[in-house]
C-alpha cells in the first residue's frame, strides 16, 4: 500500500506534514467499512535541500558477486551522482573481509563515478566494521545544518566480525545518537536478509529500499531522492480511538512489526518511524460497525470496572506523535473525524486503490480476514481508479494481479 503515491493535500502550517482520513465501504466484506488514515509530508525540491554529506557503505564482498546486486547497485548510485549539486559532498566506504576508505569527502563527479567503476565483488562480509568506519567518516565531514547520512547498500548477509541482529542494531542505535541517520538499499535474492535490513534503517533513524531493476534505483534514487536521503520527522507514531458508540470493532491492516503498546505512544524513549521529505504513510483499518450482530471475542464482564461511554457523534479521533529530526521531545497532534463527515462511503482515488492493494495481500496471504476478495474486484478498483500514474507503478502493479490470477487459474 505505501509503495504507492496518493493524492493527499499538502501541509500548510508549522508541522512538517498534514493527516487525511477516509471512510468508505469495505471491498471484501459489504458489513464492514474501511478507514485510511494518510500523512503527507512536506515537499521540498532538490534546489532547496540542505548540503548533503553522503557516505556509501558498499558490500562488495563475493555474495554480492550476481547482475542484480553490485552492478546494478554501481547502475543505482551513477543516477544518486547525476542528482547532486555543488555543495554536496560523497565519500565510499567497502567492506568485504576488512573495511577502507576508497573515496574521500569529495563534490566532485567523476572522481565519484570513477570510484564506482573500481568497485568489485570479492571475500567474505565484515558488515560490523564497515559501518564503525562509515559513521566515523560522516563525522569527520559533518555539516552543521545540514543532511549527514550513511547510505548502506548490501543484500545484508552479515557474515563475519558484529553479525547478531541484537549487536548491529546496538550499534546503530548507539551510532544515530550523532544525528548522523542512515538509508538501507537492499539488493539481490537468495541469501537475502529483509528483516535485517529493515530493522537496521528503523533503528538508525532512517529508511530502507530494496532495489531490483534500474526503474526501481531511478523511483528510490531519483524521483523521490529527497524522502530518501532528507528524514523531515523522527519517532513519528499513531494512535487512533475510535468511538464505541459508533465502531464495534476494528482491525489494522498490515504494520504487523511497527504495532505497539497504547502505553508506549507518550514515550518519547521509544523509537518508532521516520518520515521523508514528500513521503506518504497510509494506514487501513477494517471496522465492524457498532449495532452489527457478529459476535466478537470479549475479554468477559469485568468485576471492579464498569464501561461508560461518553455521548458523542465522533467517529474516531487520530494523534500523532512526532520529533524534529535533531530533536528529542515530541509535538502532539489531534485531529477529530465527526460520523456526519462521511455521508457518502463511495471510495474515491485513495482509499479505492489502496483497497485494491490491500485486498490483493488479502489474497496473496490466504488471510482468514479475506472474505469475498477475488482477482477481478481488485482488478476493477485498480483500474478505475489508476489515476494519472505518471510513472506507471499503478499499471505494474494492475499487470501483476493479472499474472497472480493466471497463475492462480492454472494450479
Amino acid at each position: 500500500v505505501n509503495y504507492f503515491d496518493y493524492d493527499y493535500p499538502a501541509p500548510k502550517g508549522k508541522d512538517p506534514f498534514v493527516v487525511s482520513m477516509e471512510v468508505a465501504d469495505c471491498p471484501w466484506n459489504q458489513q464492514h467499512q474501511l478507514a485510511l488514515i494518510g500523512l503527507q509530508g512536506l515537499r521540498i525540491e532538490t534546489e532547496n535541500l540542505p548540503p548533503n554529506n553522503l557516505v556509501f557503505l558498499l558490500d562488495v564482498s563475493g555474495s554480492m558477486n550476481n547482475p542484480d546486486k553490485l552492478p546494478l547497485l554501481k547502475s543505482a548510485l551513477r543516477l544518486l551522482v547525476d542528482q547532486l549539486r555543488p555543495e554536496d559532498t560523497v565519500s565510499i566506504v567497502v567492506y568485504a573481509g576488512a573495511a577502507g576508505l576508497v573515496l574521500e569527502p569529495t563534490s566532485n563527479k567523476d572522481a565519484i563515478l570513477a570510484a564506482i567503476e573500481r568497485l568489485d565483488a570479492g571475500g567474505s562480509t565484515a558488515g560490523g566494521a564497515g559501518i564503525e568506519l562509515a559513521y566515523q567518516t560522516a563525522a569527520d565531514a559533518f555539516i552543521e545544518d545540514g543532511n549527514n547520512r550513511v547510505i548502506l547498500a548490501t543484500d545484508g548477509d552479515f557474515n563475519v566480525g558484529v553479525s547478531s541482529d541484537g549487536d548491529l542494531v546496538r550499534l546503530i542505535e548507539k551510532k544515530r545518537a550523532s544525528n548522523i541517520f542512515l538509508t538501507v538499499l537492499g539488493f539481490g535474492t537468495g541469501n537475502y536478509k529483509d528483516s535485517k535490513m529493515e530493522k537496521l534503517a528503523d533503528k538508525g533513524n532512517g529508511n530502507y529500499a530494496y532495489i531490483d531493476d534500474i526503474l526501481e534505483a531511478k523511483k528510490v534514487l531519483v524521483k523521490e531522492m529527497g524522502g530518501t536521503l532528507l528524514t523531515i520527522a523522527k519517532d513519528v507514531k499513531i494512535q487512533v480511538e475510535f468511538n464505541p458508540r459508533k465502531i464495534k470493532a476494528y482491525r489494522l491492516i498490515g504494520y504487523e512489526n511497527r504495532v505497539m503498546g497504547a502505553e508506549e505512544f507518550d514515550d518519547d524513549g521509544k523509537d518508532a518511524g521516520e518520515l521523508g521529505a514528500g513521503h506518504t504513510v497510509t494506514a487501513l483499518y477494517e471496522l465492524i460497525l457498532a449495532g452489527s450482530d457478529e459476535e466478537i471475542p470479549t475479554a468477559g464482564e469485568l468485576k471492579y470496572q464498569k464501561t461508560k461511554l461518553t455521548k458523542s457523534d465522533e467517529l474516531m479521533t487520530v494523534k500523532l506523535r512526532y520529533k524534529q529530526p535533531d530533536g528529542e521531545i515530541s509535538r502532539l497532534i489531534t485531529e477529530t473525524v465527526a460520523a456526519a463527515d462521511f455521508n457518502s462511503l463511495r471510495p474515491n482515488g485513495n482509499i479505492g486503490f489502496a483497497s485494491a492493494v490491500a485486498e490483493f495481500g488479502l489474497l496473496l496471504r490466504d488471510s482468514e480476514f479475506k472474505g469475498a476478495a477475488n482477482y477481478d474486484d481488485i482488478l476493477q478498483r485498480a483500474r478505475a481508479f489508476r489515476g494519472d500514474d505518471m510513472e506507471g507503478y499503478r499499471a505494474e502493479f494492475i499487470r501483476m494481479v493479472e499474472k497472480a490470477q493466471a497463475l492462480d487459474r492454472t494450479k
